[in-house]
């Protein structure tokens, strides 16, 4: 049995359980869990080597969709490495600083990310319904401070989790029947009063997002009204394909992300690894699509990679 601190009640390290009532299958599931986690990475560093060696690509829209790269790497790495490990070696142990670390940075790259999108609604905002501002609006300092709000956000909403934690007493439950540790997957092992958790880490985070959702929505409500009003079906068609791809992303982060957490909180009577599965989902499918998305809907992107992966040659010949 693991070591625990007798005056906090605090246990020295958890053991991730993994899937519960899945355990004989965790061999099997790694296999499409690694297969996704391996092309996030090369989907997201190819599209961050493109955006970073292509000039053409260092336009605000595309230096918002590497900001999207880097968290949908962050958020993934943040997980199913120890996710595969244990599934692999049963390596499930991990200690109370490594665990903290992990929600911290799962939750961070969640709130981060939707920072971003709203930024790149913003973006496609200004370019349709205001294109003569759009250079004086979304200039290199804005792009900056855009990144900066999204880190300072982040990390505002979801520091105060990690206190929230480290003043519960756990009196030896150190099971967490999950993949990876998250907020109230932690805070329920407790054997204290965890109400407090439970507003903040529903009730904060959640209101946050919230507003993220309304603000874009609100964007695309105005780009729509601009686009029935433009002269010519053809302008409306262009108009509408550059905005096409930043809608998928959208629905793809946002909808698994409501459906696993209102699954979570009242789907009570859904069996427990479906909950896990949904979770382990949501880590793995937005950062292996994104840039799926981005390479097959958007030209500029679409050419740059052709070709400098196809026709690398000729690529080198041009430069």
């Amino acid at each position: 049995m693991p070591p625990f601190n007798l005056t906090s009640l605090t246990p020295a390290t958890f053991i991730l359980a993994g899937i519960p009532g899945m355990e004989e299958s965790h061999i099997w599931i790694s296999i499409p869990f690694c297969s996704m986690y391996v092309a996030a990475l090369l989907g997201n560093g190819v599209l961050l080597f493109v955006i970073r060696t292509e000039r053409s690509l260092h336009q605000p829209m595309y230096l918002f969709l590497s900001m999207l790269a880097v968290t949908d790497l962050m958020l993934s790495t943040t997980t199913v490495p120890k996710m595969l490990a244990l599934f692999w070696f049963s390596a499930g142990e991990i200690s109370f600083g490594a665990c903290l670390t992990q929600m911290f940075f799962l939750h961070f790259s969640f709130s981060a990310e939707s920072v971003i999108l709203l930024a790149m609604a913003f973006d496609r905002f200004v370019a349709i319904c205001h294109p003569l501002r759009y250079a004086a609006v979304l200039t290199p300092s804005a792009l900056v401070k855009t990144g900066l709000v999204a880190l300072l956000r982040s990390f505002c909403i979801i520091f105060p989790c990690v206190f929230l934690l480290k003043r519960l007493p756990f009196c030896g439950h150190n099971v967490i029947p999950h993949t990876y540790c998250e907020h109230m997957g932690i805070a329920r092992l407790a054997c204290a009063d965890i109400s407090i958790n439970i507003l903040y880490g529903l009730a904060v985070p959640f209101a946050a997002v919230v507003v993220d959702v309304v603000l874009i929505a609100v964007s695309y409500v105005l780009i729509l009204l601009a686009l029935f009003r433009l002269p010519s079906r053809t302008a409306r068609h262009k108009a509408f394909n550059t905005c096409s791809s930043h809608v998928c992303v959208i629905l793809l982060f946002y909808i698994p992300a409501f459906f696993t957490v209102l699954t979570h909180r009242f789907g009570q009577e859904i069996p427990h690894h479906i909950h896990i599965l949904l979770a382990n989902l949501y880590v793995l499918f937005p950062p292996m699509l994104n840039p799926v998305v981005y390479g097959v809907r958007t030209r500029q992107i679409k050419e740059k990679v052709v070709k400098m992966f196809i026709c690398p040659k000729s690529h080198l010949l041009q430069e």
